[in-house]
């Protein structure tokens, strides 16, 4: 079973691609978090990389494309894999579809979470990282014990650069103008599932495990 997983920031696809990859037993290829270890590791991709994501602009398909095919070729995506954060363009869909069918594979649905803007904007504003060990917080969602405090290890909790609004905002308008399209690729060849990502986490993975796992098996 091959899976993508559409959405914009802030949707909860990282989550829910998590919780279903275990359901299903699969490959959760996350691009996203990918190119945040060639960041931290300082890698030439992670270098090049990082200017796009401090600027809230997507980074160049040639980038991601290489990284794509190298994890679908993996040991543990033999069984299947759900794809979170790729396609991001037209391109890329391309890509995917040409790459799949190299590989002898197919994609079986793609789902979109589906989030209004200004709750979008609220998440993405309103989450805070640990500077010593990278845990995640909400200024509404998930407090820690004491203001700007990691429960984990004491570090100070910090709003990333790309959390900021302006940045949020600039982010959200690229990708309604370079992901929105693959809706409507989607749905035209019949592989596209909505689902309302405006509900708890847990709410919306009934709604996934059963539009895709159950319906899949």
């Amino acid at each position: 079973m091959h899976i993508v997983l559409l959405g914009p920031p802030g949707a909860g696809k990282g989550t829910q691609a998590e919780m279903l990859s275990e359901a299903g037993d699969l490959a959760h290829v996350a691009v996203g978090e990918i190119l945040r270890q060639a960041i931290r590791e300082k890698t030439d991709l992670g270098i090049e990389a990082e200017m796009y994501v401090e600027q809230g602009e997507l980074v160049p398909d040639e980038i991601i494309a290489g990284v794509i095919e190298e994890r679908l070729r993996a040991d543990d995506a033999q069984k299947g894999a759900l794809l979170d954060g790729f396609p991001r363009n037209l391109t890329q869909a391309e890509f995917l579809d040409q790459l799949l069918k190299k590989l002898g594979l197919s994609l079986d649905a793609v789902v979109y979470i589906d989030v209004p803007f200004a709750a979008l904007i609220r998440r993405s504003t309103g989450r805070r990282i640990c500077s010593g060990c990278g845990r995640v917080y909400h200024v509404e969602f998930n407090l820690p014990q004491r203001d700007n405090v990691c429960d984990e290890c004491g570090g100070e909790l910090i709003q990333r650069e790309d959390d900021r609004e302006e940045t949020v905002r600039n982010r959200l308008e690229v990708y309604l103008e370079q992901t929105g399209p693959l809706v409507d690729y989607y749905d035209e060849r019949g592989l596209l599932r909505r689902v309302d990502g405006d509900q708890s986490i847990d709410e919306v993975f009934q709604v996934l495990k059963t539009m895709v796992l159950e319906s899949h098996s």
